[in-house]
């Protein structure tokens, strides 16, 4: 830390906080220096803050703070670099950096800070609990913790659980003000000076994101550049990327749905990105409406899980109520402006496709992904919308559906390849029409580098010849994929029959009493697991005939498939993501019945 007095007379205009070995320091950052943009070619590994240089005037992030150009994040990013460098340690590189940042302007900038010193940015959501975080940073062993200022507290009671031994740096509010800084074109090519050259990005790792838990202990999952370069290439191809772009962002930003789908795709090309603070229907409905923008500022982009989609069809009902006007307003609006609207990261309920297609006159756009490969199924833009089914292959991106030998595990795991395809080959498979089902399988340089020092669960989830496996059921029917759900807790085996309990909650969600449910497998002697039921009703304060229930079900299903456990709940415990730990969940919902560790 000897270098840091001279180093801070150089800097000016924006204040940060530095802790280190309990000492703290109030720094301002200051100018930098870099080079010019790098002409990109396909099997470049260039990361987003190299490709900023491309598009320095444009606005990038627009937050409750203003709007953010692409030159205001980069040169902040770099100051915020060479902050990162003098505190960890001149010389050192692919350091994890763990960042608790708000969604606005200052995420991205920490992001590409550590990109540009050359260590692994480590996100972390404020709204899990210090004990959860610090479980992290001990994890991945970070050697520095940034956060904001409004998140200091939670920062102080983090490092209390890892023994107030990590070094911190604080970032001060005007980090996230709006500047107007204006660049010569004489001063291109000291941008990025200080910084690393595209060179190092080819065989470095660049972020880590800890997986949900829902099957589990959360794992650290390590992707390189290379590997965020090819997610983040194949999607701009897949959903038509370009800088004409505008995406309104709500979305957790310590997953890859919002880090990689939402964020660095639209930075990659150009586009604008509206960060707002969290979800909120009603801000996102003004969003989709606003008439106080330009044409050009307008949304043409969203991303959500399916549970905001619920939300803001619930927010649709009550702000819009049965005015035919205003509905058909609101319908000519979005379909007018907005392109494409994606929903992943949980399946999307049946019922929500068709309502959500009633109110907008847009066809949600199913995609399926994973922290470890990104998004590498997704229903073409120019195809059909068909509810239920997650699409094609992303480019580069091979898949398998097998079936694996009982008996045979981990990466010595014996299988059938039942069906195999990729992007590049799909179009001959497009007219199969028989209907395969098996073990969803993924091979590409999508694919992450390792779990966080867990040897043996990175070598159990690939196997012998190299092929990632998901843990996911799916079936290939007349062109398109299905998933049918998480082959530990969403495919119930009873009485010999595999059951997608998917299937079954789409059915349930289609009853005009059920405003949520999930469904999983319970124990039983006789037929091994029962399928049982968690609902929530669409008006908590009455009560629902179980008989009728399930006759309706019968009218709908197969028998075999036909809850005959239930409980009713006033809500379920759905993370950020939308999803429920099942596994968990069982064990509370049934807690009167012996409930396996894995369901």
């Amino acid at each position: 830390m000897a270098m840091l007095p001279a180093f801070l007379k150089s800097l000016r205009s924006v204040v940060l906080s530095i802790t280190h070995r309990n000492r703290s320091y109030a720094v301002n950052y200051a100018g930098t220096q870099g080079r010019k943009p790098t002409a990109m070619h396909e099997s470049d590994i260039v990361p987003a803050h190299h490709i900023a240089l491309q598009h320095l005037d444009r606005v990038a992030i627009k937050d409750t703070y203003g709007s953010h150009t692409y030159l205001d994040v980069l040169q902040k990013a770099v100051r915020l670099s060479n902050l990162i460098n003098d505190t960890v340690g001149p010389g050192k590189s692919q350091e994890r950096i763990g960042f608790l940042c708000p969604n606005d302007s200052t995420y991205i900038i920490s992001q590409w800070a550590c990109w540009a010193a050359g260590h692994i940015a480590v996100p972390l959501s404020p709204v899990h609990p210090p004990s959860l975080l610090g479980y992290y940073i001990k994890d991945c062993n970070a050697a520095l913790l940034i956060a904001s200022q409004s998140h200091s507290k939670l920062l102080s009671a983090v490092k209390k659980t890892v023994g107030n031994e990590i070094q911190s740096l604080i970032l001060e509010e005007s980090w996230q003000q709006e500047t107007k800084t204006k660049c010569m074109s004489s001063q291109l090519d000291s941008i990025l000076s200080g910084t690393k050259s595209i060179d190092f990005y080819r065989d470095s790792d660049a972020m880590m994101l800890y997986t949900s838990g829902t099957t589990g202990k959360p794992k650290g999952v390590l992707l390189s550049h290379k590997n965020i370069n090819a997610q983040v290439r194949m999607l701009i191809k897949v959903w038509q990327w370009t800088k004409k772009d505008v995406i309104v962002h709500a979305l957790p930003l310590h997953h890859t749905h919002g880090v990689i789908n939402a964020l660095l795709c639209p930075l990659y090309v150009g586009a604008s990105c509206i960060m707002l603070p969290k979800f909120d229907s009603k801000t996102i409905w003004d969003n989709f409406l606003n008439t106080n923008v330009s044409q050009e500022e307008k949304p043409t982009l969203f991303m959500g899980v399916p549970t905001m989609y619920s939300k803001l069809l619930a927010h649709y009902d009550t702000a819009f109520g049965d005015n035919p006007r205003t509905r058909e307003y609101v319908k000519a609006s979005i379909s007018n402006n907005i392109r494409v609207m994606i929903s992943g990261s949980a399946a999307l309920p049946e019922p929500v496709f068709h309502k959500w297609k009633a109110a907008t006159g847009l066809e949600i756009v199913e995609r399926y992904g994973m922290t470890e490969i990104g998004s590498v199924l997704s229903i073409p833009l120019d195809g059909e919308r068909r509810a239920g089914y997650v699409g094609v292959p992303s480019p580069g991106v091979s898949i398998r559906l097998v079936e694996f030998q009982p008996s045979s595990l981990g990466a010595k795991a014996n299988y059938e390849v039942l069906f195999e395809t990729s992007h590049e080959q799909f179009s001959s498979h497009m007219k199969n029409d028989k209907v395969i089902s098996g073990d969803l399988l993924i091979k590409g340089p999508n694919v992450f580098k390792c779990y966080w020092n867990k040897p043996e669960a990175t070598a159990k989830d690939f196997t012998a010849d190299g092929w990632f496996r998901t843990g996911d059921a799916a079936q290939f029917d007349n062109g398109y994929f299905k998933i049918l759900g998480r082959l530990s807790a969403d495919i119930i085996k009873s009485g010999g029959f595999k059951i997608s309990a998917l299937e079954i909650e789409t059915h349930l969600l289609g009853h005009p009493e059920i405003a949520d449910c999930t469904v999983f497998g319970i124990p039983d002697v006789t037929w091994g697991q029962k399928v049982a039921a968690v609902i929530v009703l669409v008006n908590p304060e009455k009560s629902i005939d179980l008989v009728a229930l399930k006759k309706w079900c019968k009218e709908r299903m197969a028998p075999y498939i036909v809850p005959s456990e239930w409980r009713i709940y006033s809500e379920l415990p759905r993370n950020a993501l939308g999803k429920v730990n099942k596994v968990e969940f069982a064990k509370v919902a049934f807690s009167d019945k012996p409930v396996a560790s894995k369901l």
